[in-house]
């Protein structure tokens, strides 16, 4: 799943919600504490929350309780160019 993939599910107007962590994508549609793709008003689904759950107070193990339904692509770094002549 791309970044722009991810953030079509917000969990708003009825969408999904989905949240990427460490690579993979969770489904937390199912959650009373994401409802509308909100999180106690600190966090909104439809991205990464890599570096936000470090500074969760709770542990991953509570993220890794909901589905994982795909992996976030990372777009590819740009390629170095060749020094030379052409």
């Amino acid at each position: 799943m791309t970044r722009e993939e991810l953030a079509r599910h917000d969990g708003k107007s009825g969408r999904k919600a989905y949240v990427a962590v460490n690579g993979k994508v969770y489904d937390v549609s199912g959650s009373t504490l994401w409802e509308d793709g909100d999180h106690q008003g600190f966090h909104h689904a439809g991205g990464d929350m890599t570096e936000e759950l470090k500074a969760a107070p709770h542990v991953r193990a509570v993220v890794d309780r909901f589905p994982v339904v795909g992996h976030l692509e990372e777009p590819e770094p740009p390629k170095k160019k060749k020094w030379g002549l052409f």
